[in-house]
């Protein structure tokens, strides 16, 4: 190999350049000491490390700076980013100030390698040289300490691709700095800064008049005063319109939207309302544009201190956008101008509330309104950058999906401002039916009442109402059906839900209510509290309505992997962001700990629990309290009160606590309860399984349960053999686990205690085992002779009182039965650690 050779040169290949300096390196040196130094230089070079790998970049040179090459801008974005972080958590930790300055442009470049013999010389590998590579050092010169420069060329190819950056994108600032020269650069170049709220310094960069300096133009220089102000006298308006610049706005593909208040010049009282409805209908049909929901904008209007029912106009709407991270604010106007009915739309930039495009179409008559809706809303999303094939292909007349009556869509839209405003049950039915009489093939006034059933939780009304608006599918969008479909499908096996839930979310990976929903079902029908996690962070998004909701939600999955001080931040943060409910869930992360005098306090300043300790709730309280006869007293008082309501379901839950309660306090008439509980189940199963289809298979095999505790084998084989025929058992995790566990304590009961523990060892591994799977394993192993593995499943049910209290199946009637004998395993390790010659591990 001939190591003189000279090095062959690449044709000029456009790359991403990426230039930063360690501020006050030199510094540190001097203050920290060498070996100190060394150190700190050590981790900074793994993080340099970390951040290449993870963002593809290829590293040509360091010293206290850096040059990196990148295939594409984000890219560079994404590690200069980091870096700033990753130098800040380094400081921190050292109590120093570490930062950078970075500097990225996109440009034309020369490499070549070097030869071995250079590079044992100390050359680098590769070499990089042409013009973007002193202008990318230009802008790292300039920028301040951790501060991002980028150039003209990289901002907007950035920007296109700041989606790729995560959840960070949306709170990023891109600046622009004005035109800057530098020093043997012959053109001003456009500079931009980007960064993160805290992080940045999001000001313009310090001059330094010997390499770069603004570029101010001619009129604002003192000398040039007197003939700019004489310019612009001879200027005339008409000039000024000629070469106004066409304003834009940055606006990329699911990007959101706040739709502002129709204003209805007509005196037209029929189109108040009913024109702001159709409006959104016609825009919901974009895949490309997402609309912030109603219930938001009154959300983010409550937190502006402005009544729920303010007019969103040009400055509220504004404020709004910028709040919740909307590129664009749209206006639209109804009026007659010259005899004919006109529908215009602007398209506002939130952070001038300037127009940016306005659309209009004209219609001879009122009938005219919805057809002119649909011209505005496609030039709409055509201006916002939807293809136009796309437009047509996806866009489905107001008419056919909706209503052609402007009667039935008056009375459909203040149907949803009650809905939205009151909540009044009877007076938003009562619109939604007059709705339906004036057409009764509005497909979306059923679907609409299906989601107030729902709300109020009359499941077989919300299914039946989703049924007809699916029996009109010629009179609902694309994603309107394909939603309606999901929620039909919410008591269907599992596996088949969420089936149908990710293959509408391939193509509305942005509908954070259906999101917030496979979240609920997934917690209810997995118990696999790592992916609940997962879910629920995705809707924690400042579009997202009922944030704080979900927050509950977030804090209840971390609550299940024992994460409670997490936990417990979530739901303050929940709880200060104005959501009282559920307060439940808030007390268990306290009662997990044993402090049940905080459990009390969080769940009576919740609004769910200002009543004390009542239904399912008292029952799990007094039970893990060690207080049987409130516990009974509790379970009674619901039996009576779900009786007295008609409903089938909570009656069965409450007969389920009953005699949960009775066998757990080994009271003498525990068997006769649970054949109470058997008969019942037996008497209304077709009843209960039409609401819920999974109910009475898990309530006899609980009544198994029950008969286990007490070691009553033909109890145990009874219920296995109600429910072996079950499809329940196939179709819902968390029962056939149930059924796994009355498997092995009917071996248990047989007296092979082994062939228990072969069935049960391979379930508790999974993170989904269910507390009952680790109760019989005990029992099993201690069956068995294995003193220390049973004591490894008590120790389980001692330490994991997060997923005690948070673990969930069909009916939720186990929860009754996981408390007590975790309390148990609690009381009988205090027992074992007061023994004498106790000692512990």
């Amino acid at each position: 190999m001939n190591d003189t050779a000279q090095p062959t040169i690449t044709a000029p290949q456009v790359r991403t350049l990426l230039l930063t300096d360690l501020c006050d390196s030199t510094s540190l040196v001097e203050r920290l000491g060498d070996a100190p130094a060394a150190e700190l230089f050590r981790e900074h070079d793994r993080l340099v490390l970390e951040l290449q790998q993870r963002w593809r970049g290829r590293l040509i040179d360091r010293s206290d700076g850096l040059l990196l090459l990148f295939e594409r801008p984000v890219d560079a974005l994404g590690f200069a980013l980091d870096y700033n972080r990753g130098l800040r958590e380094i400081g921190e930790a050292r109590k120093l100030t570490l930062q950078a300055r970075a500097g990225l442009h996109v440009g034309e470049v020369l490499t070549w390698r070097n030869s071995d013999a250079a590079v044992q010389a100390g050359a680098k590998p590769l070499e990089v040289e042409g013009l973007a590579k002193p202008l990318a050092g230009r802008l790292m010169t300039l920028a301040r300490p951790g501060q991002v420069l980028l150039s003209a060329t990289a901002e907007p190819m950035a920007h296109r691709s700041a989606r790729e950056l995560g959840e960070r994108s949306e709170h990023l600032i891109w600046k622009s700095h004005g035109r800057w020269r530098f020093k043997g650069v012959p053109d001003a170049q456009e500079i931009y800064e980007v960064g993160e709220p805290g992080y940045a310094p999001l000001r313009a960069p310090k001059q330094n008049h010997a390499k770069a300096w603004r570029d101010i133009p001619l009129w604002r220089r003192p000398a040039a005063l007197a003939a700019e102000l004489f310019l612009l006298v001879g200027m005339g308006t008409g000039a000024w319109f000629i070469t106004r610049p066409t304003p834009a706005i940055a606006f990329n593909e699911r990007d959101w939207v706040v739709v502002g208040d129709m204003r209805n010049l007509t005196g037209d009282a029929r189109l108040d309302d009913s024109l702001q409805q159709a409006f959104r209908i016609s825009l919901e049909q974009s895949s490309y544009v997402n609309l912030l929901s109603d219930l938001k904008v009154r959300e983010t209007l409550q937190r502006m201190q402005h009544k729920p029912d303010a007019t969103v106009d040009r400055a509220i709407g504004a404020e709004i956008a910028l709040r919740d991270g909307a590129r664009a604010l749209l206006l639209a106007t109804v009026a007659e101008v010259g005899g004919r009915l006109r529908v215009s739309a602007e398209v506002v930039d939130p952070r001038t509330q300037a127009t940016v495009y306005a659309v209009s179409a004209d219609g001879k008559g009122i009938e005219s309104a919805l057809a002119s809706i649909d011209d505005v809303t496609d030039q709409l999303r055509e201006k916002l950058g939807e293809a136009m094939q796309n437009v047509q292909q996806t866009s489905v007349p107001l008419p056919n999906v909706a209503t052609p009556s402007l009667d039935a869509l008056k009375a459909f839209a203040v149907a949803r401002n009650v809905v939205k405003t009151t909540r009044d049950r009877e007076q938003a039915l009562g619109l939604y039916q007059r709705a339906l009489q004036l057409d009764p093939q509005f497909a979306l006034a059923h679907a609409d009442m299906a989601d107030l059933y729902s709300g109020l939780g009359e499941v077989a009304k919300a299914s039946e109402e989703r049924r007809k608006a699916l029996a009109i599918p010629q009179r609902l969008s694309p994603q309107e059906r394909a939603r309606i479909e999901l929620q039909q499908q919410q008591n269907a096996a599992p596996g088949t839900y969420f089936r149908k839930a990710q293959e509408y979310l391939a193509l509305y990976p942005d509908d954070y209510r259906l999101i917030a929903r496979l979240g609920s079902i997934q917690w209810h029908h997995l118990n696999d509290f790592r992916l609940v996690e997962a879910t629920v962070r995705r809707t924690l998004k400042p579009q997202a309505e009922s944030v704080e909701v979900r927050r509950t939600g977030l804090g209840i999955a971390l609550l299940g992997q024992e994460r409670y001080d997490e936990a417990l931040a979530e739901f303050r943060r929940s709880r200060q962001g104005g959501f009282t409910g559920y307060s439940e869930a808030h007390a268990r992360a306290y009662d997990a700990r044993g402090q049940h005098a905080e459990a009390d306090k969080a769940n009576l300043a919740g609004t769910s629990g200002r009543g004390g300790w009542q239904g399912e709730a008292g029952v799990v309280t007094w039970i893990d309290r060690d207080q049987w006869v409130r516990a009974a007293d509790v379970a009674q008082a619901w039996l009576k009160q779900a009786s007295e309501a008609g409903d089938v379901l909570e009656t069965l839950r409450a007969r389920a606590a009953i005699a949960s309660v009775a066998v757990l306090a080994q009271r003498g008439d525990a068997r006769r309860h649970v054949q109470e509980l058997i008969s019942a189940t037996e008497a209304r199963a077709v009843e209960v399984d039409a609401i819920y289809p999974p109910a009475a298979t898990e309530l006899h095999l609980l009544a198994g349960l029950l008969a286990a505790r007490m070691d009553n084998a033909a109890g145990v084989a009874n219920a296995l053999r109600r429910t072996q025929d079950s499809r329940v058992i196939t179709d819902y995790p968390t029962v056939a686990q149930l059924q796994q566990v009355l498997l092995a304590e009917h071996e248990r009961l047989a007296g092979t205690p082994q062939a228990a523990v072969a069935r049960l060892s391979p379930v508790v591994k999974r993170d989904d085992a269910l507390v009952a799977a680790h109760w019989a394993l005990m029992r099993a192993e201690r069956a068995a002779g294995n003193r220390d593995a049973a004591q490894v499943q008590s120790r389980w049910l001692t330490t994991h009182r997060g997923r005690v209290f948070t673990e969930t199946t069909t009916t939720d009637v186990l929860r009754f039965f996981n408390t007590a004998v975790s309390a148990e395993a609690l009381q009988g390790q205090s027992e074992s650690q007061a023994l004498p010659g106790h000692r512990s591990e």
